[in-house]
């Protein structure tokens, strides 16, 4: 049988499982990535599980979210970073380096080979040809240690671009019409791997913007060819043995396919508060601005700023705009200050940040009240900038650069098209990433004030008993559950601190509501726990007693971080035992041990309203062992020894 080219990197690095759709499966992963807000819990965890040293070929610690210094918490995170990846064998990116994504598609990543990442844009490097999966900071910890990768095979989508894409069109406007098409859970349980003529006239910036956006369709990952646009790139990136072709066979079998004719698209943006909620940039033409973000993951590359300077020269910003630029890596940095296009963009207005995810996780340029933000970011959940009245709109470079200049949300179609050469060769300097220490070297793990003990479960008990302690409707995210505006961010290596403020965006009375029950359910809608992969969702959840959390369905990073942690992911068999739930019913799970085990259907009663009602564990035999042992840190060091 003809095979996709997912399909034949996963056989390579099967361990166990057949990747068929549903059934887990096993990989080895060959490289890791962290980055801070995210990496200090996974350190800790990979120190807490006895590892040595790290087993993969590669892994990289990223400083790049939390670089705001406005108190000691978040130096210390990057000194503890540092130090635990120095004594393990861990390559260490400092700050003002770039995004974890942005470096690690220029510099580490390589066709063929698997990434696992604590970052849910680690599919970016799919753009080169890289099986690339976000996943909880546990997971990657285990991973470093040498220990498989779990998951549920997911299907493998075909999206077949065909044609070309017309001036002004972009491939940011390629994936908002993918999340046009199938919406934030149109990817769960699948990996999207691009194909047709229409992928040939794409760069790798172009590729990895479209693989980074795929986690705002819920999907595992996504994955481009490795073919002569790769070489070209690697070779400009000076690591041309690095490259390897990689195609699907002819006639590749692929469980769904979709097709997108490029030369039809143009200019779109998607309007607050969801990624999916995408139109026409001439549709909304007349929305006015108060300020432009131009950087992040999905769009901070060299082509990308290029672009953007080209757009700006000789022009000035329209006075109500404010307007911010972040390169994404140093790289991109150094190549715009070296050929002077640093200056256009600076005497244009634009105020240049560092190399950073700075607006896009929250972490400063917060609009004004009720502010219109126009910006090439991957996500626009609401106060995820850090204002709550503000309505933020995702766009491309170049709708984002004329936009700045005209004070509204403008279709550049109007104006002449711009275009910009790849670089011959990239500018090469790694003297910001710092190798781990050499054998036999002393290296001492410092650990700030701040930075406090993660939470443990112990062992499922036989019975559970709780309130339900929130009912939550459709599309919760990892915002809403652990919010990180700039002045909560710091605070991420201290649990007990975070506990005070989670799920509050939805109820600020849930915190203290956990405490007077000790613990209880969380019950919930559709999709719960979309966007960040950051198990802090599942983490500070545990340290406020929650044993499980009921919905009518779950993203995949969320639903396994939840699992990690050793609390029971159930969803309703029934929507209107959803409905008929109410704030603080208490909830009982009897024989859970038996239950557990034998098959995928759990009995609830509700004691408050006096009935009863069926939820479904749908997990792996594994999985169901993993809940048993009170998450996957005890149960993998039970079977360490």
């Amino acid at each position: 049988m003809s095979k996709s080219l997912a399909v034949k990197i996963i056989e390579q690095h099967l361990l166990s499982g057949k990747p068929v759709a549903g059934e887990e499966i096993a990989l080895k992963i060959d490289q890791t990535l962290t980055q801070d807000t995210t990496g200090t819990m996974t350190y800790l965890q990979f120190q807490a599980l006895g590892f040595p040293k790290v087993k993969t070929k590669r892994s990289v610690a990223y400083i790049d979210h939390n670089t705001l210094q406005v108190g000691f918490e978040n130096a210390d995170d990057h000194r503890y970073i540092q130090t635990v990846a120095a004594k393990h064998g861990i390559y260490f990116s400092r700050p003002g380096n770039g995004i974890c994504h942005q470096v690690h598609l220029e510099r580490f990543g390589k066709p063929g080979e698997t990434l696992l990442g604590s970052d849910s844009h680690t599919p970016t490097c799919g753009g080169l040809g890289m099986l690339a999966i976000g996943a909880g900071g546990l997971d990657v910890a285990v991973a470093m240690g040498g220990g498989a990768y779990y998951l549920t095979m997911p299907k493998i989508v075909n999206i077949e671009l065909l044609g070309k894409l017309p001036p002004w069109v972009t491939a940011k406007d390629i994936i908002l019409e993918v999340l046009r098409r199938l919406t934030v859970k149109g990817g769960v349980g699948k990996i999207f791997e691009y194909t047709g003529e229409g992928i040939t006239s794409l760069s790798v910036p172009e590729r990895a913007t479209i693989a980074n956006m795929g986690a705002e369709l819920g999907a595992t990952t996504s994955i481009f060819p490795s073919d002569h646009v790769t070489y070209e790139f690697l070779k400009a990136q000076n690591r041309v043995e690095d490259w390897r072709e990689l195609l699907p066979d002819q006639g590749a079998c692929y469980d769904e396919k979709v097709t997108i004719d490029l030369s039809q698209l143009e200019p779109l943006v998607a309007c607050p508060h969801s990624p999916d909620n995408v139109v026409p940039v001439k549709s909304v033409e007349h929305i006015k601005l108060n300020q432009v973000c131009i950087g992040s993951c999905t769009n901070s590359s060299y082509m990308d700023l290029m672009k953007v300077a080209k757009i700006l020269e000789g022009h000035t910003v329209h006075p109500s705009v404010s307007l911010v630029i972040a390169p994404g890596s140093k790289q991109v940095f150094t190549m715009l200050a070296e050929n002077g296009v640093l200056s256009s963009l600076i005497q244009a207005g634009a105020r240049i940040l560092e190399c950073a995810c700075g607006p896009c996780i929250g972490m400063g340029q917060a609009p004004v009240t009720d502010g219109v933000s126009l910006r090439t970011f991957n996500r626009n959940y609401q106060g995820r900038s850090g204002t709550a009245s503000a309505q933020v709109y995702l766009c491309s470079p170049e709708v984002a650069a004329i936009s700045a200049l005209t004070g509204h949300i403008t279709d550049p179609r109007s104006y002449p098209p711009v275009s910009v050469e790849m670089p011959f060769s990239y500018h090469i300097n790694d003297n910001l990433i710092v190798p781990p220490a050499r054998p036999g070297e002393e290296v001492e793990v410092i650990l700030g004030p701040n930075i406090k003990p993660f939470p443990q479960n112990t062992r499922l008990p036989e019975v559970i008993k709780g309130r339900v302690l929130l009912k939550m409707g459709d599309h919760i995210t990892t915002d809403h559950i652990m919010p990180s505006p700039a002045w909560l961010l710091p605070l991420r290596s201290n649990i007990p601190a975070l506990s005070d403020h989670c799920l509050t965006p939805v109820d600020k009375e849930f915190p203290n509501r956990a405490r007077n029950f000790k613990g209880g359910f969380l019950v919930a809608g559709e999709n719960y726990g979309q966007g960040s992969s950051r198990e802090h969702a599942a983490l500070v959840p545990l340290y406020l007693g929650i044993k499980g959390v009921i919905a009518l369905s779950f993203a995949r990073i969320h639903m396994a971080n939840l699992i990690n942690s050793g609390i029971l992911p159930l969803t309703f068999v029934h929507k209107e035992d959803y409905e008929r739930i109410s704030l603080e019913d208490e909830l009982v799970i009897d024989d859970l041990h038996n239950q557990v085990l034998s098959g995928n259907t759990i009995a609830v009663k509700n004691i408050t309203q006096n009935f009863s009602f069926k939820v479904r564990l749908d997990v792996s035999e594994r999985l169901r062992h993993i809940l048993l042992a009170g998450g996957l840190l005890p149960y993998t060091k039970g079977t360490a020894h």
